[in-house]
């Protein structure tokens, strides 16, 4: 809940509340004057945690401190959030090989971020007669780029750009490929 939602001392403006303990015993419904002079004398924050209940229920607690460990744990899971971003590589039909190995280059590059990468067969004119010719160099990519990659989305038209999708494998598969090795070199050892 963020602190505009939470109605804390004053603000809570209802004549009956459940109240709760700082150490989560209840102690029942009473009058909010009578909870905020709980609160008070413990030196404590009455805060509202549950406004749509009947009757709402507040619990006396350190608003301060409680803010303060909410921003913590908001801090920390979003340090531990990993943000997965789509980046486009643009081909042609008509292709020449080097811009294609180019292209592909940096497709590798966002792949090997841990991004997913939209490649996108751009059509002018008649080329949209022959969707075929977008596929190849699609199948091209998927090729070249092989077992490194999961395709999310195959060759798919939409209006003039035909897409397709490709994400990095996921890193556990790249753990195991590293430990084969290992027990490889042993062997060649022997």
């Amino acid at each position: 809940m963020s602190r505009d939602s939470l109605r804390i001392n004053e603000e809570i403006r209802i004549r009956e509340v459940r109240v709760t303990s700082a150490s989560g015993e209840q102690l029942g419904i009473m009058p909010t004057r009578e909870a905020m002079r709980l609160a008070e004398e413990q030196h404590l924050d009455l805060v509202e945690v549950a406004p749509k209940a009947k009757p709402p229920v507040c619990r006396i607690m350190d608003f301060g401190k409680y803010r303060y460990e909410q921003q913590k744990r908001e801090k920390e899971a979003k340090k531990k959030q990993k943000v997965i971003t789509i980046k486009e590589v643009k081909l042609r039909p008509h292709i020449e090989q080097h811009d294609f190995d180019v292209k592909l280059k940096n497709a590798v590059r966002f792949l090997g971020e841990g991004n997913k990468v939209k490649v996108t067969i751009m059509f002018r004119g008649r080329e949209l007669s022959h969707p075929e010719l977008g596929k190849e160099v699609l199948g091209r990519v998927a090729e070249v780029l092989g077992d490194s990659v999961s395709i999310e989305r195959g060759a798919k038209l939409e209006g003039k750009n035909m897409t397709m999708i490709v994400a990095p494998k996921t890193q556990k598969a790249s753990k195991k490929e590293k430990k084969q090795p290992k027990g490889g070199n042993t062997h060649a050892e022997d």
